[in-house]
């Protein structure tokens, strides 16, 4: 069976599996990618942020720990909306059902869009594109991760356990792919670097910066682990602003 979307996070067992994951300390996570999108984010001060696919509201928890006004999650799971509600009660944050797609972006109403490592589960994603910068304020930031385009080109290095090597195969052949991952079929969609910028760019963003999420060594315990992130990119961050 695939799975599209958020789909397979309502999936019970997949579901305990990649929360035991994501949530581990070595996660890379946690160790590669949030320390680069905190930096493109910034001080979020007095700002309203809209996050797409929320997930369990992690990064949800830290924007109001950091004095964002407002926050707003929406995800296509129940488990995750579930989970994120509970995270968010008795906060100024809170979440909605809905999947990226069918959102109605309000416009011109946030100072801030932010998505970790959802897009490339989005088959139309310029549209999506379109529609967070409709929902964006004046001057607004739109500050997203992506599973790394030389990752998600081909997943025929995906066979369990740490690998030594990857082959990145059939890199400018845009489009769905499937990955098999904690045991199940997900479907995900290819794009290159120069797809993603030149989709942002025809949405009317403002490209101000790029990150691969190089790893930092002060973020890891051990030297054999940093070592083995440094020899492939896991994510790909963009920061765009709307004039």
């Amino acid at each position: 069976m695939e799975y599209k979307g958020s789909s397979v996070y309502d999936n019970k067992e997949f579901y305990d599996h990649y929360m035991v994951r994501r949530h581990r300390d070595e996660s890379p996570n946690k160790l590669i990618e949030n320390p680069a999108l905190f930096d493109l984010l910034g001080d979020i001060t007095g700002l309203s942020i809209l996050d797409l696919g929320c997930g369990d509201a992690t990064l949800g928890e830290e924007l109001l720990k950091r004095n964002c006004s407002s926050y707003l999650g929406i995800d296509g799971s129940k488990n995750m909306c579930e989970r994120a509600a509970s995270k968010l009660e008795g906060t100024s944050g809170r979440v909605q059902h809905s999947s990226l797609e069918e959102y109605e972006y309000p416009a011109d109403s946030f100072d801030r869009v932010v998505s970790q490592l959802v897009l490339h589960y989005i088959e139309d994603v310029e549209q999506v594109m379109k529609k967070v910068y409709r929902t964006l304020k004046s001057c607004g930031e739109f500050v997203f991760s992506l599973q790394h385009p030389v990752v998600t080109a081909s997943f025929k290095s995906m066979q369990g356990g740490k690998r030594s090597n990857w082959i990145v195969d059939d890199y400018f052949s845009s489009g769905k792919r499937i990955e098999p991952w904690i045991g199940e079929e997900v479907v995900k969609y290819h794009r290159s670097i120069e797809e993603y910028f030149l989709s942002l760019q025809r949405a009317g963003f403002e490209i101000q910066a790029l990150r691969e999420g190089t790893p930092r060594r002060e973020n890891f315990e051990s030297e054999e682990e940093y070592e083995r992130r440094k020899r492939i990119p896991l994510f790909l961050l963009f920061s765009c602003k709307k004039p």
